[in-house]
């Protein structure tokens, strides 16, 4: 088995929610510290729902994301929190909603996560960061510490339509502020390979990344992450024990699937899981016939080329 790259620090960005994001986080997280990494996640969400994930509860911590952002004097290593040998998490909690407010004058609004975490995030293989469900200034922190982005969603209408607002805003990002930020590909959770509309979605994706190659554009590179993570009671149930989906399931579809996913991002086959038991039985899928066809994703660039005003979020920092 080869050794992961060091240091890539992936953020985990859709601005609609219930998409999969924080189970991608959590899950993905806890597949690299089995294969040996070590992994640090930082729950940027004020929802605390990779927090929760992980077991812990945001009421009972002392200090979280929250208070890295805002108060220079705290030691970032002594808020993260352990959750194994090799995963390790950042939590977040309820002040960090106002944290956007609070930071919208400061001349480093959007570097000041970078900046606080530049003395550790050297220390971990991988870091990933559960961005919150906006396009806000969490976001736009999570962007500039990042140098990829890994873009979590469900194969249907609505996020097929937000993506072009995402990547309108990762391109601004890399032009003002960030210019090693790339889109390395988007997961498919919740998939229903069964319907017309996935495959639809997909096919546009696919298609609309690979226009992209010629390109110098943060996504030129970007694929569509294969196996899809199937749609599984068992990876919604595992929040509520406060486990990963390997802890909760080990061998259920959606742990397969999320070994899979893993094993794609860190560059190295997937070990041949353990003989599962039998697999619950599929629920009825609606018929797809009526499906609508998804609109081609556009992206126009130009539209992110003035994002440097002071009256917006993106606005460059002094």
């Amino acid at each position: 088995m080869s050794e992961s790259p060091r240091h890539r620090v992936i953020a985990l960005i859709n601005q609609k929610g219930g998409v999969g994001k924080t189970t991608t986080a959590v899950n993905l997280g806890a597949g690299l510290a089995e294969l040996g990494s070590r992994v640090l996640m930082i729950d940027l969400d004020p929802q605390a729902h990779l927090t929760y994930h992980v077991g812990i509860d945001p009421a009972a911590i002392d200090q979280s994301v929250y208070d890295v952002l805002m108060d220079p004097d705290v030691d970032v290593a002594s808020v993260i929190q352990p959750i194994s040998d090799r995963l390790f998490v950042l939590p977040s909690e309820v002040n960090l909603t106002g944290a956007e407010t609070e930071l919208v004058n400061e001349p480093d609004r959007q570097k000041r996560l970078k900046s606080r975490l530049r003395p550790i995030v050297d220390q971990y293989d991988y870091v990933l960061i559960d961005c919150p469900p906006s396009l806000g200034l969490l976001s736009l922190n999570a962007l500039t510490l990042a140098s990829e982005v890994i873009v979590p969603m469900q194969a249907h209408f609505l996020p097929l339509q937000g993506l072009s607002k995402l990547l309108e805003t990762v391109q601004a990002v890399r032009q003002n502020m960030n210019p090693a930020l790339q889109v390395t590909g988007v997961v498919l959770c919740v998939h229903d390979a069964q319907t017309r509309l996935a495959a639809e979605v997909i096919d546009d994706l696919k298609r609309f990344f690979e226009a992209s190659r010629p390109m110098a554009m943060p996504w030129s590179n970007a694929v569509v992450f294969d196996p899809p993570i199937r749609r599984n009671i068992k990876v919604a149930e595992c929040p509520s024990f406060g486990q990963t989906i390997f802890q909760y399931a080990p061998h259920c579809p959606g742990a397969t699937d999320y070994r899979q996913l893993t094993a794609s991002i860190h560059g190295v086959p997937a070990a041949a899981p353990a003989p599962p038991p039998p697999v619950e039985a599929s629920q009825p899928t609606p018929d797809a016939s009526a499906d609508p066809v998804p609109p081609q994703i556009v992206v126009n660039p130009t539209e992110t080329s003035d994002a440097s005003t002071d009256q917006s979020p993106l606005a460059a920092s002094d």
